[in-house]
């Protein structure tokens, strides 16, 4: 068993997508790839927080242009914390950061809200708690994912785990588990078992493990082009400022992680996996929801003024903005990747690891037995 990153863990149902693409809107009868991730808060666990928040803009690339039958998958994903005895025992130490949503923002956001504190680890009681509290999808061709990381034994707690994702692959919900140590330790403490009574993957990951750095030539043009591409936001209605203030937000903590983490999180906000028809008017527009129709009071400041023709107007000047900054970006962070592949390759024939690497490993035999195509 090689010891995975944490990214690579997080894809391991999946082939590693290529590039970005400009993609066809999903509509209601497309598919959809739904990914909870519950992460152990317990004082041990820093190492495992920071490398998920680091890697949590490559995750959305690598799903982002995933397709079944030609059509665009939409990309939801969920965050559960558990094992913290901040949290309320009569809810088995456990809580529910995301729901299943598409809002990226958001759920970065309560990524980089998570902290430690000693507690009770019980694996059986977040995953039933992940099954009962989130929409998944009923549609079986649908890709439905669990991946529970931490590094305590599996069996502990009131909840039976063996029961639990029983019920999980039963219907469709593939439990992958990361154990947080080494493969003697997880298979004992009954991790591997847990992913394979759910057909998922059993992975392991040194979460002390700094994550593997590679400066691009891209980086800082990607970076100055996310600063254009956020001044294409039209925010509206009572979440509007909120919602660009979010951003603006998780634009600094992927910054803060490191550079390459910015590029990726540039290019996951250029690709079809980051819309905000919800607050955003440049998507909401493109979704059918014309400026000229909203209420004024629902309007920016400086559209309020406007007719309504100057409205749409100038809603689609911004849109032309963003398909022309979206493109660069495309370009760029497709040329990135090239670059850190070739890196990462380097780096591995010296005895380092490539991520990809590890993704792909894991991912074929699963990928292989559904109908995607990346």
């Amino acid at each position: 068993m090689k010891r995975f990153s944490l990214l690579a863990a997080c894809c391991a149902a999946l082939m590693a997508l290529p590039s970005l693409a400009t993609e066809s809107k999903p509509t209601a009868a497309d598919p959809k790839i739904q990914i909870a991730i519950l992460i152990d808060t317990s004082s041990s666990m820093d190492g495992l927080i920071n490398q998920t928040r680091e890697q949590l803009w490559k995750i959305v690339n690598t799903f982002a242009t995933a397709r079944r039958d030609g059509k665009r998958a939409k990309l939801e994903l969920a965050l559960y914390q558990y094992g913290n005895d901040g949290l309320p025992a009569a809810n088995h130490y456990v809580k529910k950061m995301s729901d299943l949503t598409s809002n990226l923002d958001a759920v970065s956001e309560q990524l980089f809200a998570l902290r430690t504190h000693g507690g009770e680890e019980w694996c059986g009681a977040v995953i039933q708690h992940a099954m009962k509290e989130l929409e998944w999808s009923g549609n079986p061709s649908d890709l439905k994912l669990i991946y529970i990381a931490g590094n305590e034994p599996f069996d502990q707690g009131p909840v039976a785990y063996r029961e639990v994702v029983k019920q999980a692959i039963g219907r469709g919900i593939v439990v992958n588990t990361i154990h947080a140590g080494d493969e003697r330790t997880g298979i004992s403490q009954h991790w591997k078992d847990a992913a394979t009574l759910a057909d998922g993957s059993f992975l392991t990951i040194d979460q002390n493990r700094a994550v593997v750095r590679i400066d691009a030539p891209q980086d800082q043009e990607l970076v100055k082009l996310n600063e254009q591409l956020n001044q294409t936001y039209i925010g509206y209605g009572p979440r509007g400022g909120e919602a660009k203030e979010r951003q603006a937000m998780q634009d600094k903590n992927a910054s803060g992680m490191s550079v390459g983490s910015m590029a990726t999180r540039a290019a996951a906000k250029a690709s079809a996996a980051y819309k905000n028809d919800d607050w955003d008017m440049v998507d909401a527009q493109a979704g059918g929801r014309r400026a000229s129709d909203m209420p004024v009071a629902a309007l920016p400041e400086p559209m309020k003024a406007m007719k309504p023709a100057e409205r749409d107007a100038f809603v689609e000047q911004k849109a032309k903005e963003r398909a022309e900054i979206t493109a660069k970006i495309a370009k760029l962070s497709k040329d990135r990747e090239a670059y850190v592949a070739a890196e990462m390759k380097k780096k591995a024939e010296t005895g380092g690891k490539a991520m990809d690497e590890a993704v792909i490993e894991s991912a074929t035999k699963k990928a292989k037995s559904m109908a995607y195509e990346f």
